[in-house]
């Protein structure tokens, strides 16, 4: 009696000591990342908590990360997908209703462009000229059309697709969007003097909101930009999110026309069963329209927005700890070339589709 009473209180701690320190380590990294975002000097050169947190976190995930990774994957990523949420939930305190509609039907349509665009080109490209399989080719289109590694991991249900093609497909999702964290704000800079896009925050907010992979990421991206430039954005990316369930039925239907009947039954029953709602976005636009009544104190909402600011740390901490150097060699020539392609067509392409759309809609 004794001994199963003491077995089954050790199970809750076996189970919440790797999270716990996962937590820990990612906690550590973002309060450092905090701390130094202060710093004079890095904030006149653009680097924010967020940046500097997948900074840090690539650095001590290719040093010595390994070495711990047995007693802190768990907590690690459950700062990566689950505090990331929560976080993207709590940033619709620093918006409203009124915000949203800056973006407009046209922030809508950018948006419905640019994935049809990158998917249509990842369906093309990646069979014919890179000759991949069709489900790598699908995975790395879905990731860089909608959002990263999130998009990869809920269309893979609907493809029935090998863990070695999803770990490919991550890996490049995630090398290329970490690369548009850092390009970006540079890419601002030139558009400055350049004028290819509209200079102001609304609109290169829309662009890195329609273009980057991840919601972290263009979080980070667009938050060493400026505050402004990262809501607009983090609208723009999450009406992006949202279109990744109807992206997902009409997929399912998509891979019903291409394969045997046999198989249309395995992947209609996938599609039904795997559908990967993205709910946090919903918490989103639920938060601010709370937020829009302005109900809360103004100082309640500051500290809310400090606790936002430590979860999507950690997020970034976690993300940069889980990026290693090694995902580049596993990925391979071909499925980098391929979402480099991509990656470059999100860059120039969609800044011909937000500029044509804006212009439509001047």
């Amino acid at each position: 009696m004794n001994a199963s009473t003491l077995t089954t209180t050790a199970r809750p701690s076996n189970t919440q000591a790797p999270r716990l320190a996962g937590l820990a380590l990612s906690a550590s990294i973002a309060a450092v990342a905090i701390a130094a975002a202060r710093i004079d000097w890095l904030q006149a050169h653009g680097f924010s908590a967020l940046t500097l947190a997948i900074v840090i976190g690539m650095l001590a995930g290719n040093l010595g990360y390994r070495r711990l990774a047995p007693s802190c994957a768990a907590g690690v990523n459950f700062s990566k997908q689950n505090l990331l949420r929560l976080g993207i939930i709590f940033y619709g305190f620093r918006l409203t209703f009124q915000d949203i509609g800056h973006v407009g039907l046209s922030g809508v349509l950018i948006d419905a462009l640019v994935l049809c665009s990158t998917f249509g080109m990842a369906l093309l490209l990646g069979t014919r000229v890179f000759k991949l399989d069709r489900e790598t080719a699908v995975l790395i289109g879905a990731g860089s059309s909608i959002c990263g590694a999130a998009a990869v991991m809920a269309t893979e249900p609907v493809l029935r697709a090998q863990p070695a093609q999803v770990t490919v497909a991550v890996a490049t999702v995630v090398v290329f969007g970490s690369l548009a964290i850092f390009l970006y704000p540079l890419l601002y800079q030139l558009n400055l003097h350049w004028q290819f896009l509209a200079a102001s925050p609304l609109a290169y907010g829309v662009y890195t909101g329609s273009t980057v992979h991840e919601v972290a990421q263009v979080v980070a991206a667009a938050g060493a930009i400026s505050p402004d430039a990262a809501n607009t954005a983090v609208i723009a990316k999450m009406v992006r999110v949202m279109m990744l369930a109807p992206f997902l039925m009409l997929l399912s239907a998509y891979i019903s026309k291409k394969n045997s009947p046999k198989k249309n039954s395995a992947a209609k029953k996938a599609a039904a069963g795997g559908l990967a709602i993205p709910w946090f976005a919903f918490g989103f636009v639920a938060v601010a329209a709370f937020n829009s009544l302005h109900l809360l104190p103004t100082a309640l909402v500051a500290h809310i927005n400090d606790v936002d600011n430590a979860l999507l740390a950690m997020a970034m901490a976690a993300l940069g700890i889980s990026t290693h150097f090694s995902s580049i060699r596993t990925a391979g020539v071909k499925p980098l070339m391929f979402a480099a392609v991509l990656f470059g067509w999100l860059i120039v392409g969609g800044a011909l589709i937000n500029t044509l759309v804006l212009r439509l809609f001047a």
